[in-house]
């Protein structure tokens, strides 16, 4: 995953990495995990790590069962300059809520850190009143077309674009602010999904309204496709050094 070897000649800007803290042992430290389980990325390159913190309505994407990075784990990633990335992916928010978690966002608020939003208003309200913040667009967003990404620039710091995309060389291509758009480093099941009906069902767990949790897609199909790795390189040819990158479950089945 790392760049070229030194000494090569390259006037292209150093790869950096977000990468995933799900499946994290509660006993293990962040960077020891780091170290273990995205070995072939040189810590150096890790811009920042995703993961829950303290309880919250405004987690998606994946289900909140418990605190991922602990407070020892957040100092670990300070000392170390890597950022921490907060997914407040949930589809739903409202005024209040933002206000009920007001004090989250006030401790973790530093230039360093960021914020992932699939909520236009939940983005906005954190943007006024905590600037610090690198505000991404959750690829939950599904920005296919290029008009829907020069508006998404006009909220957003930074976007994911969908995986599909990573196929579409003429599309990538033509991008412009190349260094505000993060690309996939490697995939699972919402690389092939059809319909990513499975993140609003979540968004209403994490916010205690129950319901059944729904997939477009079916299970031992999904657990089949597995892990799926982009040729990194291409996509630096193509002006991108913004990567995600996921860590495979046990069998390399779809990632966390």
């Amino acid at each position: 995953m790392s760049d070229k070897p030194a000494g090569s000649e390259s006037t292209a800007p150093k790869s950096t990495y977000t990468v995933s803290a799900r499946g994290k042992a509660d006993h293990q430290s962040v960077i020891k995990f780091l170290k273990q389980n995205f070995a072939a990325v040189p810590l150096g390159q890790i811009e920042s790590v995703f993961g829950f913190v303290e309880p919250s309505t405004l987690y998606g994407g994946r289900f909140y069962l418990m605190r991922q990075l602990s407070e020892r784990d957040t100092g670990l990633l300070a000392d170390h300059g890597i950022g921490l990335r907060i997914p407040f992916t949930n589809h739903f928010a409202t005024k209040e809520e933002f206000d009920a978690n007001r004090a989250l966002l006030a401790k973790y608020h530093h230039k360093r850190n960021s914020i992932i939003c699939t909520n236009d208003d939940l983005a906005y309200w954190i943007k006024q009143e905590f600037p610090d913040y690198d505000i991404e667009a959750s690829v939950i967003k599904n920005l296919l077309k290029p008009e829907q990404i020069e508006e998404a620039f006009g909220l957003y710091d930074t976007l994911v674009l969908p995986m599909v995309l990573n196929d579409d060389e003429a599309f990538l291509a033509a991008l412009a602010q190349k260094d505000r758009i993060r690309l996939f480093a490697n995939a699972g099941c919402a690389y092939t999904c059809p319909a990513r009906i499975c993140y609003k069902s979540i968004s209403k767990f994490n916010k205690g309204l129950g319901g059944e949790f729904k997939c477009s897609q079916d299970l031992k199909a999904r657990e089949m496709q597995g892990m799926i790795d982009f040729e990194l390189q291409r996509l630096r040819n193509l002006g991108f050094h913004k990567f995600k990158l996921l860590r495979a479950r046990a069998g390399a089945q779809t990632g966390y």
